[in-house]
C-alpha cells in the first residue's frame, strides 16, 4: 500500500510524541526548546506536503479513506503557516502567564500540534468517519487548551461551555452520519454521492441525515443559531488559545463542509442549500448587529467571526446554484479565498492584541487600544490595515474577498441575497472603524512601552503588508484557489 500521501501526518504524529518526551526532561529555563522544535516540525510538514502532493489530481490511499489533492495541499500549507504565526505571536504571552512552565510544561505546543493533526485529517478525509475522527481530535485538543490555565475561573468556565456544546454538536453530526450510512450503505464520499443521486435512494432518511449533519457543521463554523459558544469561549480563553480557535480551524471547517456537502451530498443540494441561506443571513445579521454593542475586544471579534462565517457560506451555496460548471468552481474558490483571507487577517489582529498585553495585564477591552498611534505608529498602522480589511474597504484583501463572493452570488440571480450581504457589511464597518478612531483620535489610557521581540516585529509587519499586497494583487492566491478547486472536483 502506498503511504506516501500520509507522510506529513505520520511525521507530525512522531514529532509530537518526540516533543512531548523531550519536554518532560526540560527545566523551565530551557522550555524555549519546545517552541523551536514545534516551529521546525511545521517547516518539515510543509516540505513533506509539497514533496508528496499531486498537483494534477487526487491520490487516494487507505482504502479511499484519505485523499491528497490540490485543495488539501493548499489548505494544509495555509494551516501550517497559521499555526506557526500563532506560535510566534503567542510565545511571550504564554511565557508571561506561566502556560509553558511549571506543571503545564510544553502542553500548549503539544496540544496545538495535536489540533493541527486533527485539522490535517479533516482536510484530507474522504470518508465520513475519518472526517469525524479528525474533527474530534482537533476539538478535544482545543477543549483542553481553553482550560490550560487551571487556576483561571473564566477559562475553566469557557472550557466547560465549549465542551458541553461541542459534545452536543458532535452528537448531532454523528447521528446525521449514521442516518446517511443507513440510507446509502457506505461512509465513503464518492459512494455516498453515487447512491444518494440514484432514484431508488430513500430521500426521507437522507433529508433527516442532512439536517443533523448541517447542524453539526454549523456549530463548528460558529454560525447562528449555533453560535452561543463563540463569544464566551473567545473571551474566556487565553488570547493565544483564542487565536488558535479563530485561525487554522476555520480552514479545516471550510474543507470539511466542502467535502461533506459538495463532494458527498451534491445531489441533495436542494435540501441543504436553503438551510445555508438561512444560516448565512442570520449570521451576518446577528453577528454584525451584536458586535456593535460590545466593549470587550475579544467578544467583538467573536461576533465579527460569526458574521464572516455567514459570508463564507454564501460562496458555498452559490456554487450549488450554478451546478457543476466553471461558475460553480468560481464560487467555491471564492469561498476558499475568503476563508484564507479571514484567517490571515485574524492572525494579525490577535497578534496586535497580544503585543499590547503584558504580564499581569490583558489587552481585552476596546479602551486598551486608545492612543495606540502615539505609543507605536507602525503597529497602529498595521492594526488599521487589518480593521479596514475585515470591514472590506479597498484596496485591502478583505475587499477583494467580499467582492469575489458577492460576484458569485450575483451570478446566481439572487440579487436580494447580495443586497443583504452588502447591507450588513456596511453595518459591520462601524465597529471596525471605531477601533481606528480609538487608536488615532483618543488619548492613551496606558503609556507602557511596547517592546516586541524581533521575530514578532518582523512577522506582524509582514502580516499587515500581506493584507495590503494581496488586496492590490490578489490574482496569484485567487488563481491558486481556483486551480485547486477545479482539479479537486475534476478528479
Amino acid at each position: 500500500m502506498n503511504f506516501t500521501p500520509l507522510y506529513p501526518e505520520i511525521f507530525l504524529l512522531l514529532a509530537i510524541c518526540t516533543i512531548l518526551l523531550v519536554d518532560m526532561f526540560l527545566p523551565d529555563s530551557k522550555r524555549n526548546l519546545t517552541y523551536v522544535m514545534s516551529i521546525l516540525a511545521l517547516f518539515v510538514c510543509g516540505a513533506l506536503t509539497i514533496a508528496t502532493s499531486n498537483s494534477d489530481g487526487s491520490t487516494y490511499v487507505s482504502n479511499n479513506m484519505f485523499v491528497s489533492d490540490p485543495m488539501s495541499t493548499l489548505l494544509k500549507l495555509c494551516s501550517y503557516l497559521a499555526v506557526g504565526m500563532t506560535f510566534i505571536y503567542s510565545r511571550q504571552y504564554v511565557t508571561d502567564r506561566g502556560m509553558t512552565n511549571g506543571k503545564s510544561g510544553g502542553e500548549f505546543y503539544v496540544l496545538a500540534l495535536f489540533s493541527l493533526l486533527g485539522q490535517m485529517i479533516m482536510i484530507s478525509g474522504n470518508n465520513f468517519l475519518i472526517i469525524y475522527l479528525g474533527l474530534e481530535l482537533m476539538s478535544l485538543s482545543l477543549y483542553a487548551l481553553v482550560a490550560l490555565r487551571r487556576e483561571h475561573t473564566q477559562s475553566t468556565e469557557a472550557s466547560m461551555k465549549y465542551f458541553i456544546l461541542g459534545a452536543l454538536a458532535s452528537g448531532f453530526m454523528l447521528y446525521g452520519i449514521s442516518m446517511l450510512y443507513g440510507a446509502t450503505g457506505s461512509l465513503e464520499l464518492a459512494e455516498v454521492a453515487k447512491v444518494a443521486s440514484s432514484p431508488t435512494a430513500n430521500k426521507t432518511i437522507l433529508v433527516f441525515g442532512i439536517v443533523f449533519l448541517v447542524a453539526g457543521l454549523a456549530f463548528k463554523l460558529g454560525v447562528v443559531p449555533f453560535h452561543m459558544w463563540v463569544p464566551d469561549v473567545y473571551q474566556g480563553a487565553p488570547t493565544a488559545v483564542t487565536l488558535l480557535l479563530g485561525g487554522a480551524p476555520k480552514l479545516a471547517a471550510f474543507a470539511m463542509t466542502f467535502r461533506l456537502l459538495v463532494e458527498g451530498l451534491f445531489s441533495q443540494a436542494v435540501d441543504w442549500q436553503q438551510m445555508l441561506v438561512v444560516l448565512a443571513v442570520l449570521s451576518m445579521a446577528i453577528g454584525n448587529l451584536t458586535a456593535i454593542a460590545q466593549t470587550n475586544l475579544k467578544r467583538m471579534l467573536a461576533y465579527s467571526t460569526i458574521s464572516h462565517m455567514g459570508f463564507l457560506l454564501l460562496g458555498l451555496l452559490s456554487g450549488v446554484a450554478h451546478g457543476n460548471t466553471a461558475l460553480a468552481a468560481d464560487a467555491y474558490s471564492a469561498a476558499m479565498f475568503y476563508s484564507i483571507t479571514y484567517v490571515l487577517t485574524t492572525l494579525g489582529t490577535f497578534g496586535v492584541i497580544m503585543l499590547l498585553a503584558r504580564s499581569g495585564f490583558e489587552a481585552e477591552n476596546l479602551d486598551d487600544l486608545k492612543g495606540l498611534n502615539k505609543r507605536s505608529p507602525w503597529f497602529a498602522l498595521v492594526m488599521l490595515l487589518l480593521m479596514f480589511s475585515l470591514a472590506g474597504i479597498p484596496p485591502l484583501m478583505g475587499f477583494y474577498a467580499k467582492l469575489s463572493v458577492l460576484q458569485s452570488v450575483m451570478a446566481t440571480g439572487q440579487i436580494w441575497l447580495s443586497l443583504v450581504a452588502v447591507l450588513f457589511s456596511l453595518i459591520g464597518a462601524f465597529y471596525y472603524l471605531r477601533v481606528v478612531k480609538l487608536m488615532y483620535f483618543d488619548d492613551a489610557s496606558d503609556n507602557a512601552l511596547i517592546t516586541p521581540s524581533v521575530d514578532v516585529r518582523v512577522v506582524l509587519s509582514l502580516n499587515g503588508l500581506a493584507v495590503l499586497i494581496l488586496g492590490v494583487v490578489p490574482g496569484g492566491l485567487m488563481t491558486a484557489c481556483l486551480n485547486a478547486v477545479v482539479k479537486t472536483l475534476a478528479s
